[in-house]
């Protein structure tokens, strides 16, 4: 059954060779009780460890069956220990956070049989070593003699025919001593029983053979016993460890020891946080350099803006505007988004002059300016004053700090005193663009006031009702337009203005344009006008019903100076509203919730608008710093991943520390690197995915307002499903990593080599 031939066994430190045993020759049959005896370091245990293939030899041949095993790999000796060898151990290496049910039924879930395949013969087993009261009590409650049946149980139920046992009853009182070795003469019937004993004594009476060592030699090889019958040996059957019991042990060792559970979970919740954290901070920073772009076309850059028209060239409708405002994520809608970009001056009205061009400035008291608002999108509350109730009524919003300090001071002269957006100038786009002078003139009371202070705007709001604006849309429209103007098929610039004295159609020139003509002749002559912008284009034919000069300048414009209107062309305020007084072409929505904006611009695409979102046109002028933050960032997450795993690797193998002995035994017990390896995959998956979901739910619970720690909401806002995935993926890999390094461990030596190291 298993034969030595000249085995020896030598130990190799720091350049010293130290003997184990040498020279032995030995031939063992089933049926035998052996007891090996001898002083310490005679060479008895380690003689039994290479047996058991626990550990190797170097010298001589050791055959199993007729198999000689000197070639045998690290996997061979596994499959040999599997099918031929169990062993009881002198301090047991039974798992203490198992019961007794569960330490003899590890042995054949290892060996892979199914569950149901598993009870009965347990249980039997455990009888038979008297311990069926305590077959759910855990190992570390029983007694020195109980732990050593529980360990003769776990070694029967493997049906293996070698059993070998290293001082058995080294730690045990006579009388439990008596009954070890009585239960193991009792299995030696019809197996091979080697016991490793310094009480020669206390087993003589059960041997059938007495072998003693001295200075790692067998001096005395007594057979007390001829064993005559030849008995065949019958090998261990086993399969491959199963999926399900894999898991079932993983599990198990997640929860089997609390304070090692805890201790793993708050490593992968640090972890966790770390990533998210990092990725979180560097989105912060991104965005704080994003707010400082500029646009030369926008002045409001908020991120939630996005800029909106048909997809048809049409202008809007009060339909198109009742299905945008019916989308989620839609906070408010401006129409009139010219406004946004455009500054209208307020004068006061009892301090205003007119310049010698004829427009109103405010030579003392107050005078505004700033962007003019739908009051429907007014937000907050009044610091002063009152709500308009009445078109001619409006809100003065001052949103800067300082300038807040600074009106502060003067409200009862502000509230409800009336400024007039009289002397609106339209600007010079292009060389061909013709000024048009500003004709609308619109008295307005202030009769509130609001502090505040919002990001991406001027200083000053007015709100005011939306028929103001619609009055003021035309001055807008001509303000970014571009007007050409064809007098005898040339273009020639002029001013346009308005006068309700001349008719609709018609229009009057100054007398000395009268040249532009080749007969001199200006009346009854035909002036074309094309307006131009980025939204539409308009055409207006006109004829010269007449011509001015000093002397009738009156009948067009009763205040002004004819000197100041020389070279104009007055026309009807109806025929220019057809070139201005357009609709809508272009607005503005304004979004709730601007990480969401995306999902906002794909449901405006399937009802037909196209939107862009304002940022887009921002120029940053913190470019390089951006790209400097991208570089840093990759090398930091690199950094922080490679420090996580080396510093979660060497936490967790402290904390695994107290279950090294644990799969070392496993190994001992015939379990391979594959199967080691998956069950802590397993344990350690589990653990950090149920710490992951903690930490998420925490998260949540502060972006809910369900509890509130600092910063966490805002940082969760630049969290979305992509990063919380990749952290999870890292989080896996990392425990992946730190299962194969810390299985790789346990298999780095011979097995017994292995255990020794963790005492």
């Amino acid at each position: 059954m298993l034969k030595l031939e000249n085995v020896s066994k030598f130990y190799y430190n720091k350049g010293i060779i130290a003997s184990g045993f040498t020279k032995v020759n030995l031939e063992l049959k089933i049926g035998e009780f052996v007891a090996i005896t001898g002083s310490s370091g005679s060479g008895k245990s380690t003689l039994l460890n290479v047996i058991s293939g626990l550990d190797s030899y170097e010298e001589g041949e050791m055959f199993i069956n007729g198999k000689e095993t000197s070639h045998f790999t690290k996997k061979e000796f596994e499959d040999y220990r599997r099918k031929y060898i169990a062993n009881i151990f002198q301090s047991f290496n039974l798992i203490n956070s198992y019961t007794v049910y569960q330490n003899v039924e590890l042995v054949m879930l290892l060996n892979g049989y199914k569950k149901h395949q598993v009870k009965k013969k347990v249980l039997k087993i455990i009888d038979q070593v008297g311990l069926t009261k305590f077959r759910n009590t855990k190992v570390s409650k029983l007694s020195g003699g109980q732990k050593q049946r529980v360990a003769i149980a776990r070694a029967i139920v493997k049906e293996t025919p070698i059993i070998v046992a290293d001082e058995p009853t080294g730690n045990l009182d006579s009388k439990s001593a008596n009954e070890v070795i009585e239960i193991l003469k009792n299995v030696a019937k019809d197996k091979l029983v080697i016991i490793v004993t310094h009480n020669i004594e206390q087993v003589e009476q059960y041997c059938t053979r007495i072998i003693k060592m001295n200075d790692g030699k067998i001096i005395e090889n007594t057979v007390k016993k001829e064993i005559t019958e030849e008995i065949k040996p019958k090998e261990s059957k086993y399969t491959n460890l199963s999926f399900f019991n894999k898991y079932r042990l993983g599990i198990r060792n997640t929860f089997n020891i609390f304070a090692k559970f805890c201790l793993l979970f708050a490593v992968f919740l640090f972890m966790g946080a770390s990533i998210l954290a990092e990725y979180a901070g560097f989105q912060v920073a991104e965005e704080e350099t994003q707010k400082d772009g500029y646009s030369s076309i926008f002045n409001d850059l908020s991120e939630n803006r996005l800029l909106i028209h048909k997809k048809d060239k049409t202008y809007f409708t009060n339909e198109d505007y009742a299905k945008i405002k019916s989308l989620d994520n839609i906070d408010y809608l401006v129409e009139d988004d010219i406004f946004l970009e455009s500054n209208v001056d307020l004068i006061n009205v009892k301090s205003a002059r007119t310049d010698t061009f004829g427009d109103m400035v405010s030579l003392e008291g107050m005078s505004f300016n700033g962007n003019m608002l739908d009051i429907a999108n007014f937000k907050g509350t009044l610091d002063a004053g009152r709500m308009p109730e009445n078109e001619n009524e409006m809100i003065l919003c001052i949103t800067d700090t300082d300038a807040s300090e600074y009106f502060k001071q003067f409200e009862n002269e502000i509230l409800n005193q009336t400024y007039s957006t009289w002397g609106q100038e339209g600007g010079y786009a292009e060389e061909e663009t013709v000024n048009i002078g500003g004709t609308t003139k619109i008295n307005l009371k202030i009769v509130g006031i609001q502090y505040t202070k919002e990001k991406n705007n001027f200083s000053q709001k007015f709100y005011v009702y939306h028929s103001v604006l619609e009055k003021l849309r035309k001055d807008m429209n001509a303000r970014f337009s571009t007007m050409q103007i064809l007098i005898n098929d040339k273009y020639e610039q002029y001013t346009v203005r308005t006068s309700k004295n001349v008719e609709r159609g018609k229009a009057i020139i100054d007398d000395d344009l009268k040249y532009s003509f080749k007969d001199e002749k200006a009346i009854g002559k035909k002036i074309r006008i094309n307006v131009s912008n980025i939204y539409y284009e308009e055409t207006l034919n006109l004829e010269i019903s007449n011509t001015y000069s000093k002397s009738n300048f009156k009948t067009l414009n009763s205040e002004g100076k004819y000197d100041d209107y020389r070279y104009s062309i007055f026309i009807n305020p109806e025929d220019l509203d057809v070139l201005f007084n357009k609709p809508s072409y272009q607005s503005s929505i304004f979004v709730k919730d601007a990480k969401q904006i995306e999902n906002t611009i794909l449901d405006l695409e399937n009802i037909g608008i196209t939107s862009k979102k304002v940022t887009d046109f921002k120029v940053q002028e913190g470019e390089i710093y951006k790209r400097v933050i991208k570089i840093i960032k990759v090398i930091i997450t690199t950094i922080l991943i490679f420090a996580l795993f080396f510093i979660s690797y060497l936490i967790i193998k402290i904390i695994l520390k107290s279950r090294n002995i644990y799969y070392t035994t496993l190994r001992m017990l015939g379990a391979t690197y594959k199967n080691i390896k998956r069950i802590l995959d397993i344990e350690l998956f589990t653990n950090s995915t149920l710490s992951y979901l903690i930490l998420i739910l925490f998260i949540y619970a502060n972006k809910l307002n369900f509890i509130n720690i600092g910063g966490i909401a805002k940082l969760s806002n630049f969290l979305h499903l992509k990063e919380y995935v990749i952290t999870y993926i890292i989080i896996i890999v990392i425990s992946r990593l730190i299962s194969e390094r810390f299985s790789r461990q346990i298999f780095k030596d011979t097995a017994i080599s292995t255990y020794n190291e963790e005492y």
